[in-house]
């Protein structure tokens, strides 16, 4: 059985098997740092050393985020506008304001 997302809307968003891909990879690395890290934390590792790759894991969470937030603006956002509605330039409005807190 599938669950749904409650912060998800029933949007969706094509994407070409490249973007999925390059997504996809970086996912599998971020899912790799997080198995890492817990890792380090069964074998009783440092706490600094866990901190450190905590941040990095956190770095590449953002930049996965900043890919998907480019792509959003370059795509869905200016299609949107060219198509006279503002609708997900509003929807993008409110959603930085949520995650910028």
């Amino acid at each position: 059985m599938d669950k749904k997302c409650i912060h998800c809307s029933d949007k969706t968003k094509v994407r070409t098997e490249e973007e999925k891909k390059s997504l996809m990879n970086r996912l599998s690395r971020i899912e790799g740092q997080i198995r890492g890290i817990k890792g380090m934390i069964e074998s009783d590792a440092y706490c600094i050393d866990v901190i450190m790759q905590v941040s990095a894991a956190n770095c590449a969470l953002n930049s996965f985020s900043k890919v998907l937030l480019s792509d959003h603006i370059k795509t869905c956002v200016v299609n949107d506008i060219r198509d006279g509605n503002d609708e997900k330039l509003e929807e993008l409005v409110a959603t930085l304001a949520k995650v910028m807190k």
